[in-house]
């Protein structure tokens, strides 16, 4: 499957979910970016699903969107096999991307869910998130709605919740940073635990994994810039070098978003991973 930028994974997410209920009781005709050439308003693997009232997802909208929707309708009242259509953006069409653009059109039933469903499904970002407190619990509630495999780690193993999206899973481990080593390769690591003595010692733990395995491209500490300052000291104290402590992120968040609350910082954080997962 192509990759797709991270500001549409949502929209993707919550589309899959709404084409697969309609399925069940409707055909359509998926449409998807077979491939483009110069300028398009979207890049290739990109789809949406069009029925005969209604649609679901997009290609791009404008003149390119709904002539291939109305391409796609009467292709389903026609029925007929697999189609390619290639469309000129600038000359056929009046848009100023001025590139082309092949569109592939499939009819699709509810026998085709499951398929469809390990098709179009986005890759799954893992996610170890550190501490279980306010903030913890607010970036869990904005992360699970993402295409991402959350690993939820606390050393209180009365602090997770009891109710939990399919794709979070909760770990006690005590120590904490004992649980770095079996994080799955490529972990996008959040550390925001209850104690500065516990985030410390996981930041050791994932830089000792980061120099021996190199496996973790984010490493995130909450705080403010004068806890990195203090931390920054004890941790080249403990035989790291400046240049591996640049892979630590701290403060987390994109920058320029105000305010201090749990969700908002959880809003900032999860920006920035979509941003490092892209």
């Amino acid at each position: 499957m192509h990759q797709l930028k991270p500001w549409i994974w949502y929209l993707i997410v919550s589309s899959l979910t709404e084409l697969m209920e309609r399925l069940k009781s409707e055909a359509g005709v998926l449409v998807t970016v077979e491939s483009t050439r110069g300028s398009a308003p979207r890049e290739a693997g990109t789809w949406m699903a069009v029925f005969a009232t209604g649609a679901v997802a997009t290609v791009g909208g404008g003149r390119l969107e709904y002539d291939a929707m109305a391409h796609a309708r009467q292709w389903l009242q026609q029925g007929g096999g697999d189609t390619l259509v290639r469309y000129s953006l600038g000359p056929s069409l009046g848009q100023c991307c001025g590139g082309e653009v092949v569109l592939h059109f499939q009819r699709v039933g509810a026998a085709d869910r499951e398929i469809l469903r390990q098709r179009l499904a986005m890759p799954q970002t893992p996610v170890a998130l550190f501490g279980g407190g306010h903030v913890g619990r607010a970036v869990v509630h904005v992360l699970a709605r993402l295409p991402m495999t959350l690993t939820w780690i606390d050393s209180r193993d009365e602090i997770f919740p009891a109710d939990l999206p399919a794709n979070v899973v909760c770990e006690h481990s005590d120590p904490l940073q004992a649980a770095v080593a079996d994080l799955r390769p490529g972990s996008r690591v959040l550390i925001m635990s209850f104690s500065h003595a516990e985030d410390l010692d996981v930041v050791a733990a994932c830089l000792a994994r980061q120099r021996e395995k190199g496996d973790l491209p984010y490493v995130g500490l909450i705080g403010s810039k004068t806890k990195w300052a203090s931390f920054r000291q004890r941790l080249l104290a403990r035989g790291y070098t400046e240049a591996e402590l640049v892979h630590v992120t701290c403060p987390i968040g994109m920058p320029g978003i105000p305010g201090k609350e749990p969700e908002v910082i959880a809003v900032a954080v999860a920006a920035q991973i979509l941003q490092v997962s892209g």
